[in-house]
């Protein structure tokens, strides 16, 4: 297939407090080296863009050595944590900033969906402003013509046509920019978090055109979003960012996985030392971990019986304590949970210091993949619900995984998770 989007060396750095990336003495240094076949004079100086370090330097890196290329008709999802680059580099790619080294090269004309109003003239009508963007993407009159009618439809400003846009709402806004980009036919079609912005309807509207884009039409498009189903939904491959540089770059079940990993898992193993909880503190969980038969802890057999530790910390005596634990796929669905009050296990009172819980699962009838468990405890209620003080919760607190163990006996490798998270059971049998 052809490639429509190479990149190689791709580099963007900033220099914190200053415009571009620095004063002109800085940028005429760099090309002088440039001219000379030298390396970039500043490189030591640049850190990478890890908001949880310290900074010694002003000078950071919002992309470093990006390589990738994108073929044609493919849906390459870009994904990662906050500042991890992804904007930056749609905004290198839509030419609405330049890169600090590297070469780009993209065949084809381009439609870009950043930032709320992105491209869009707020004096100008919403009619002028589809002629504008279509003009500068090197369309005919005749042909943004033709195309308005569908543009206006699907946006659903049919009575707004007219009015400009700074009388719109953000929704409005998003959805005319969306139906813009994706209607001018361009060949590369960039979408930054299309799903942020706008109700249900919309969002699948937006989704749905996407794969007709890709699919049908066979052009290109980059997606970024935080929402892991539409990444899942919508994209052949994905990548990801982590402090400016790709850490990942696969399909999309695996970037997924992959990116899950590296932030539920990662500095976060130890719940003594978690941070991000919410609660009183009178009660806290310092431990959690998932044994089985399988000698690494946190790993499971799909059908296999399952242990769930958790060590508390009690720093006051409490009453009717409970505890909640719920279980979510890799894509943040939640799948089961496990609550004290189901099962008549009320914990009347505890005392100071540690305290080790055990939950059993006989048998866990899960597909393969990655699943999290958020962890709730919770004091002065018997119901555990109406009148309850949560004392401490953590998110993602414990990460497993659950690899295929022949769950049904015959060997056949189950299906694949995207099919469904949980096994049944059954028995086939001809009847008549």
């Amino acid at each position: 297939m052809t490639k429509v989007i190479e990149i190689n060396n791709l580099s963007k750095v900033y220099d914190l407090g200053l415009v571009g990336t620095g004063t002109l003495s800085k940028d005429l240094n760099r090309a002088w080296a440039r001219l000379r076949g030298k390396p970039d004079p500043y490189a030591t100086l640049v850190e990478l863009n890890d908001r949880t370090q310290k900074s010694s330097s002003n000078m950071v890196y919002a992309l470093k050595d990006i390589n990738f290329s994108v073929e044609q008709g493919e849906v390459l999802g870009i994904i990662g944590k906050n500042g991890a680059g992804k904007s930056t580099l749609l905004k290198i790619l839509s030419q609405i900033t330049s890169p600090s080294t590297g070469i780009i090269k993209m065949r084809g004309r381009v439609a870009s969906l950043l930032e709320v109003g992105t491209g869009m003239h707020p004096e100008m009508t919403a009619r002028e402003n589809i002629y504008l963007n279509g003009s500068l993407m090197g369309m005919r009159r005749y042909e943004i013509t033709y195309k308005l009618d569908e543009i206006v439809h699907f946006a659903g400003i049919e009575k707004y046509l007219d009015t400009p846009i700074k009388r719109f709402s953000s929704g409005m806004k998003v959805r005319l920019g969306f139906a813009i980009a994706a209607f001018l036919e361009p060949e590369i079609l960039i979408v930054d978090e299309v799903s942020a912005v706008g109700d249900a309807a919309f969002q699948k509207k937006a989704i749905g055109k996407m794969q007709e884009v890709s699919k049908g039409e066979g052009r290109t498009v980059l997606f970024v979003s935080h929402n892991l189903t539409s990444i899942q939904n919508l994209c052949t491959s994905a990548i990801v960012l982590k402090f400016g540089s790709i850490d990942f770059a696969g399909t999309t079940y695996e970037a997924i996985g992959h990116y899950l990993d590296m932030g539920k898992i990662e500095s976060k193993s130890i719940l003594r030392y978690r941070e991000d909880r919410k609660g009183d503190g009178y009660i806290k969980f310092i431990d959690g971990v998932l044994t089985s038969s399988l000698p690494t802890k946190n790993k499971v057999l799909s059908g296999e019986r399952c242990v769930i530790l958790l060590t508390l910390k009690v720093f006051k005596e409490l009453s009717n304590i409970n505890i909640v634990l719920v279980i979510y796929d890799s894509n943040e669905n939640a799948i089961s949970t496990l609550h004290t009050r189901f099962k008549d296990f009320l914990i009347e009172n505890i005392v100071r210091g540690e305290s080790l819980y055990s939950i059993t699962i006989p048998k866990l009838d899960f597909a393969e993949g990655n699943y999290f468990v958020s962890l709730r405890v919770m004091y002065g209620s018997s119901s555990g619900a109406s009148g309850a003080t949560v004392s401490d919760y953590i998110e993602n607190a414990i990460v497993f995984e659950v690899i295929d163990g022949n769950f049904f006996g015959t060997g056949q490798k189950v299906i694949p998770k995207k099919h469904g998270n949980l096994l049944l059971n059954h028995q086939w049998k001809h009847e008549k």
